[in-house]
């Protein structure tokens, strides 16, 4: 290491590599251009769509063709107008129960004059801009219509698959079963069967030819193989019949009831939005786990996704066509082929119109057997166990199964209805569900408050409370996790008046750890966050019971907590305010300071006593409310998602950063964020171990390595003289010279900061460092393998200490820039 490496900061001929211009200068208009991922993308959504819209038509009763026309209405009109530029839009099979309804109340014609105003409809939900408020349905609603309608589908084309005609409603459908076992058609049974032999075995073919081979749809696979062997073999059963398009109907005057007409755009624009919108979201999450995608497609904007809707319904309804969702299937496909903009769903949508014009023969191969075994198939996955259990945890599984009944046995509207009614019984049940109970042991009255604490257990906690002797020693245990302001306000203008008229008061959480301590007695009101030298602790005179909102267990903080104050900020005495209390030096050890410490001893003095003391305060606080969470990762084991890799500095805070919890982060700290190459002689291993086991035993999707400003170890790099003895921090520091190397060389752009050049050559250094670990880790045989099977990416951070900003690097391989990272974004940056 020498001193006498030349750095970029005093590098007076490259001033420009640094001072970057706050905008780009300005580039010639691109022609349009379709990149080669969505064309492939495209292809492999169209070779899904094509069955399931057939299927989908079939099992609703409309013309075959109208499936047709959503699946190219959703693809070129929501495809190019909606806020999702990955979500795939179409006839979708949560809709067919509502249409196949509708057909069966008005008729074709109406049916798309109502698709027609449920577009309508859409399009002034969008403009009214309250897509955020219809992702409130409790999602137990939502699955339950899902699994309600899938139920229905499975039910009705079971009939179809045994070679017969399905009724118009469920119970009709289940009477009608063993008549219809009893005349079997085996050769639409034969069709069918091989329908769901190979849409299930397709995805499981093993070795490198099944890679090759899932690469075609299942779906495709399953119909197109029906389709080949009845016709090889020459079965006479129902096929796909495709009326010319000369006689195709097209939306006409809705005709009936006016209530029965409205109450029918609703359901359909209920269904539809609530459906396109959960799948807008389900996109974003695929999209997330893409490396690089976020920064092209960005979020999903859910406004113009209803517009976008809506504007489609209004196409498909007017053309003829069934109405049209979001269809979380083709989504899937769509982001998972690799579409990188709406292209790829737009040209899937005129691949649609290409074989609806073109290969009508072809499609009328295709038999009915086959077709309904396929939205069988759909419907019976509609009726998902990972929801079942989701809602099993979260306690709403009568939501749920009133809600699936209410669909399958009275409508989808009907049982959504009752859904929501039973969820907002629920939650009144528990938000009132509140049980306060008295009892007096030894002189001491106990009042055991179970539940909710808000305004409607107000009177019922009042007489209570004011039935107690003025003198009494009173306990109050708060066992819930929320209070509200009037009940706030009533316990403290009760606790005030006891205290007045000689009784005391002590609250306590669920776990009887105290709220407020007993008089007299001193109590941390600093933020968990709050450094040592800079709590602002004092004893309190009175107990005071928890803010409102706040949860029961957790230490009551005043207005002002770590708020006010440092080390040397005086208290009314004009006495510093240390660790203990104003007052107080850092290292007392009276017995204000022992009472901190449960079980310390008292001759415990400085930084030791600290450290106790915090314990303590977590023990207190902390502790009651992450037990649970603890326990159930005590059971399960750590399954974190990420890497992170960092400098030991104190002042890196890498749960609070990154707002994460335990077993999010799997944490690596060492002087300077170094990853030493591998098989470099007198290595260190312990780094590569944590790499190896993170990525080979624990799985981790990322890897973030984390620099900062003001780094000991890029100062001690960039000061070093030559020479000298070779101490251990020498030795380890060393790993760092290619960093330093890097930031010497000329022909290599410097990584810099958005918006600003960096203030020194040691935060030069600490950015180019964080490049250059990023390529050692790359080296790491674990890391590049996960690399190259798409299972990993890397990410490089620099956190500003002063600023309390954090910078994620948007690009090694060009300019290697570190973007900002606002309160309001959600960036991923692939290293």
């Amino acid at each position: 290491m020498s001193a006498c490496v030349p750095t970029r900061a005093a590098d007076s001929t490259r001033p420009e590599r640094i001072r970057q211009p706050h905008s780009p200068p300005p580039t010639p208009p691109r022609r349009f251009r379709i990149a080669g991922a969505d064309l492939s993308a495209s292809i492999a959504v169209f070779l899904i769509a094509l069955p399931l819209s057939l299927g989908i038509a079939l099992a609703t009763g409309a013309p075959l063709q109208s499936g047709l026309v959503a699946a190219a209405v959703g693809g070129l009109v929501a495809g190019r107008l909606g806020g999702s530029s990955l979500q795939v839009s179409g006839p979708a099979a949560g809709l067919t129960v509502v249409t196949a309804e509708l057909i069966h109340l008005y008729g074709w014609r109406t049916t798309c004059a109502i698709t027609v105003l449920a577009g309508i409809a859409q399009l002034g939900l969008g403009y009214l801009r309250v897509a955020r408020s219809a992702l409130a349905v409790s999602p137990a609603i939502v699955h339950g219509m899902l699994a309600g309608i899938g139920v229905t589908i499975a039910v009705a084309q079971l009939h179809i698959v045994l070679g017969g005609t399905p009724q118009s409603s469920v119970l009709d459908n289940i009477r009608g079963l063993p008549q219809q076992l009893a005349n079997v058609h085996p050769a639409a049974v034969s069709m069918s069967a091989l329908t769901l032999v190979l849409l299930l075995a397709w995805p499981r073919i093993p070795g490198r030819a099944g890679r090759l081979l899932r690469k075609v749809p299942a779906a495709l696979v399953a119909v197109a193989g029906a389709t080949a062997t009845a016709s090889l073999a020459g079965l006479t059963l129902p096929k796909v019949e495709l009326p010319s398009w000369s006689s195709h109907a097209l939306a006409g005057l809705p005709e009936g009831p006016v209530l029965g007409l409205v109450a029918a755009v609703l359901t359909v624009t209920l269904v539809c939005s609530v459906q396109s919108l959960l799948g807008a979201v389900a996109v974003d999450k695929m999209v997330t786990g893409r490396p690089g995608l976020r920064t092209r497609v960005g979020r999903a904007d859910l406004d113009r996704e209803l517009l976008g809707q809506g504007a489609a319904n209004i196409a498909s309804g007017a053309l003829g066509g069934l109405p049209v969702a979001g269809v979380a299937v083709r989504s899937s496909a769509n982001v998972q082929a690799g579409a990188v903009s709406r292209n790829s769903t737009m040209l899937h949508g005129v691949f649609v119109v290409v074989a609806a014009l073109l290969m009508v023969p072809i499609l009328e191969l295709i038999p009915l057997a086959s077709l309904a075994a396929l939205v069988m198939a759909v419907g019976i996955q509609m009726v998902s166990l990972h929801h079942i259990r989701t809602v099993t945890r979260h306690r709403e599984v009568l939501v749920y199964a009133v809600t699936t009944l209410g669909v399958v046995f009275v409508g989808v509207l009907e049982g959504v209805a009752l859904g929501v009614s039973v969820a907002v019984g629920v939650a009144l049940h528990r938000l009132t569900r509140t049980r306060i109970t008295h009892d007096e042991k030894e002189g001491v009255h106990y009042v055991h408050v179970r539940g909710q604490l808000t305004f409607l257990a107000v009177p019922r906690l009042s007489r209570i409370l004011h039935q107690l002797p003025q003198d009494a020693a009173t306990v109050v245990e708060l066992d819930g996790s929320f209070m509200d302001h009037a009940a706030y306000e009533a316990l403290q203008d009760w606790q005030s008046s006891h205290c007045a008229q000689g009784g005391t008061v002590e609250l306590t959480g669920r776990t009887g750890t105290r709220i407020a301590e007993p008089a007299g007695s001193a109590h941390c009101r600093c933020r968990p966050w709050t450094p040592w030298r800079n709590h602002n602790c004092e004893p309190t005179t009175s107990s005071h019971p928890a803010p409102a909102g706040s949860r029961p267990g957790g230490s009551a903080r005043s207005a002002r907590s770590g708020e006010a104050g440092g080390p040397d900020s005086p208290d009314a005495s004009g006495a510093p305010a240390g660790p203990h209390g104003p007052g107080a030096p850092a290292d007392a050890t009276g017995s204000s300071g022992s009472s901190w410490v449960s079980g310390g001893s008292s001759g415990s003095t400085g930084s030791g006593h600290q450290l106790a003391r915090g314990i303590s305060a977590f023990q207190r606080n902390t502790a009651p409310l992450v037990r649970g969470e603890l326990a159930r990762l005590a059971r399960e084991g750590q399954r974190p998602s990420q890497l992170f890799l960092t400098c030991a500095d104190s002042r890196l805070v890498t749960s609070m950063i990154t707002s994460s919890g335990p077993g999010d982060l799997f944490v690596v700290r060492n002087v300077g964020n170094l990853v030493p190459l591998p098989g470099e002689e007198g290595g260190d291993d312990s780094v590569a171990a944590a790499i190896e086991y993170a990525v080979d035993v624990l799985k981790v999707r990322s890897i973030t390595v984390c620099g900062h400003s003001g780094c000991g170890a890029m100062q001690a790099l960039l000061s070093a003289e030559p020479g000298g003895a070779m101490t251990p921090l020498k030795r380890w520091l060393r790993h760092g010279l290619p960093s330093l190397e890097r930031m010497a060389a000329k022909e290599r752009p410097w990584a810099r900061l958005a918006g600003r050049a960096p203030a020194d050559a040691v935060e030069q250094l600490c950015l180019t460092n964080v490049v250059q670990q990023l390529e050692h880790l790359r080296a790491h045989e674990s890391v590049s393998r996960a690399l190259r099977e798409g299972a990993l990416e890397l990410q490089g951070m620099y956190f500003h200490v002063g600023e309390a900003q954090a910078y994620l690097l948007a690009d090694s391989e060009g300019s290697e820039l570190f973007e900002h990272v606002s309160a309001a974004e959600d960036l991923r940056h692939p290293a």
